[in-house]
């Protein structure tokens, strides 16, 4: 074991994004050491394997670790049942309700969750196909999670209801904070702007 812990933040990106962008965050966590999780699963049940694997491992060397994630990463994160090892957590555009995402994926499809139980896959052409064992593992593994938590979220958010995540914030007792205008990908410069303000003041 390391004599000399020290406080680490982990970053986890959403899908399209990249470990790189827990630069933006290095100015708001002064002493402490980064990492970038450039993970490789793509659904939850390897996200799990995959991210405790991680996780645990980065907790043998560090005393304290913050987590930030945002939109998918978010939910591999919680999945992944890693809460003893995360001493904070910071959630941008959390995919906090997978089943309901699913389902609502569904319907702007065009079809329904019975033609999905037959057909197993059905490509789409607005994100990933759709995956009746996704549905499934989503439905049969809801999110639980026991960390002090900050939210971030945006009130154009396309894939989540405010209703949703608020709901799930009350649950946990995270503190949620609402950007008017903004989308699920924070992106533009008032967004990343709107984005770091909120990690200011939530570091105090």
């Amino acid at each position: 074991m390391n004599e000399n812990k020290k406080s680490l933040v982990i970053y986890v990106h959403g899908k399209g994004g990249n470990a790189n962008e827990i630069e933006n965050y290095h100015k708001f966590f002064s002493g402490h050491e980064f990492y970038g999780f450039d993970y490789k699963a793509d659904n939850p049940w390897d996200a799990k394997k995959e991210f405790k694997a991680k996780i645990e491992e980065l907790a043998n060397c560090y005393e304290n670790i913050t987590l930030i994630a945002n939109s998918i990463g978010a939910y591999f994160s919680m999945v992944a049942n890693c809460d003893e090892y995360i001493s904070h957590a910071y959630f941008v555009s959390p995919i906090v309700d997978m089943e309901k995402l699913i389902l609502n994926m569904i319907a702007w499809a065009g079809t329904t969750e019975t033609e999905l139980q037959e057909k197993k896959i059905i490509p789409v052409d607005f994100g990933d196909d759709l995956s009746w064992e996704y549905l499934q593992y989503a439905r049969s593994n809801p999110v639980k999670w026991n960390v002090s938590t900050d939210i971030l979220y945006g009130s154009l958010d396309n894939l989540q209801e405010l209703d949703t995540i608020t709901t799930f914030a009350n649950r946990i007792n995270a503190t949620l904070t609402v950007m008017e205008g903004g989308e699920h990908w924070f992106h533009t410069d008032e967004q990343i702007h709107f984005l770091n303000d909120w990690m200011q003041s939530r570091r105090g």
